[in-house]
This record gives C-alpha cells, sequence and structure tokens, in this order.
C-alpha cells in the first residue's frame, strides 16, 4: 500500500526552508532550486506544491503569517483583558526571542523584495498593514466602549501609532541599537498614554 502524503505539512516543510533563506540571506536571488535543496526535496516537488516562484514567495509569507498570529495568540492569557490583547500584540511583533526575532528577519528580507516587485507588494505586504489596524482599532473601541480609555482620543490614529512603535522599534531591537526592556517600557508608557490606569 502506497504511503500517504501529508500535503499539508509538506507545503509547510518547503515553505519552511523558504524562511530560513529569507532570514538568513534575504530573497533578492532566491530561487525553486535553491528552496528545495534547503527542503531536502527535489526542484520538481516545489513546483509542484507552488508551480511558480511568485507563487512560492507569495504562500510562503502567508503561511508565515499565520504561524505568527497563532504564536502571538497562544502567549495570550485566559480572560485577558483588552489592554492586555494589545500589549501581547504589540510584544509579539518585536524580536524579544528567537522565534519572532526570526520573523522579523523574514518580514524585513519581504519588505525589501517588495519594493521593487509591485505584484508582492500589491498582494502580500500592503494588505496585512491594514489588517493589524483594523484589528487594534477594534480592540480600542471596545476599551472605549467600557470606559477604560482616556477621553479624546482617534481610535484609529492611536491603533496607526502603537503599531507603527511595534514595527518602527524591530529593527532598533534587530540590530542591538535598542534593548529589549527598553522597547517593553516605550510600549507599556504609550498602553499608558492611552488607557486609564484603573483599566483591566
Amino acid at each position: 500500500m502506497p504511503k500517504r502524503v501529508d500535503h499539508n505539512l509538506r507545503r509547510l516543510q518547503i515553505a519552511e526552508a523558504l524562511w530560513r533563506i529569507a532570514a538568513s540571506r534575504g530573497l533578492e536571488e532566491v530561487s525553486m532550486r535553491q528552496v528545495a535543496a534547503e527542503a531536502g526535496v527535489s526542484t520538481r516537488l516545489v513546483q509542484y506544491y507552488f508551480e511558480t516562484r511568485e507563487r512560492l514567495l507569495v504562500e510562503a509569507l502567508a503561511l508565515r503569517n499565520e504561524h505568527d498570529r497563532k504564536r502571538i495568540e497562544g502567549r495570550l492569557p485566559e480572560g485577558a483583558s483588552l489592554r492586555d490583547a494589545i500589549r501581547v500584540l504589540l510584544l509579539g511583533l518585536l524580536p524579544l526571542d528567537e522565534e519572532s526575532r526570526q520573523s522579523t528577519l523574514i518580514q524585513l528580507a519581504y519588505g525589501v523584495r517588495a519594493v521593487n516587485d509591485p505584484l508582492l507588494a500589491e498582494h502580500v505586504i500592503r494588505p496585512s498593514k491594514p489588517g493589524l489596524d483594523e484589528l487594534v482599532t477594534e480592540l480600542l473601541a471596545g476599551a472605549q466602549a467600557a470606559g477604560q480609555l482616556h477621553e479624546g482620543l482617534e481610535l484609529m490614529r492611536e491603533a496607526g501609532t502603537l503599531l507603527a512603535l511595534s514595527n518602527g522599534m524591530s529593527y532598533d531591537v534587530l540590530m542591538g541599537m535598542r534593548s529589549a526592556d527598553d522597547a517593553i517600557a516605550l510600549v507599556d508608557y504609550n498602553l499608558r498614554r492611552v488607557f486609564l490606569s484603573e483599566a483591566t
């Protein structure tokens, strides 16, 4: 009886190989042959699952984004407050451990590639930002409805500011220009600026 193949696992195996290349060498010169070698599979198998280099790049990042979403959600304590949910999200975007460091390197590699790749920018990079903005805005709106925020805040602007803070500090932490403790302290400072001190 032929061995049953887990196609989702095989696709993930190939995507993980691309992630490792992206984190260590970037994506400018990446090829399906290089990804196949890194994954320990044939180039034909990579082509079978992803067909083209462009699809491989797009779908591998989509898989990584889903991986990161589950990673961040997994750090949220049961019964966490809206403030804690936003804090976990913001800290999850920072390279504070090896896994989140790899995610930051992958996102940077894709960002560099997307500058000169309109398809990648249009279908992968740009759509991800509004999603996070909307999520944080929604969480802030819930906190506002519960009377947990300072008055007079523009929620969309505050969401954008908080996300820009974490995204902007990622490079500084990665390069050792800012310590992890300092980055966490800045996130907490800005949450205190938005949330009332007694908010839970």
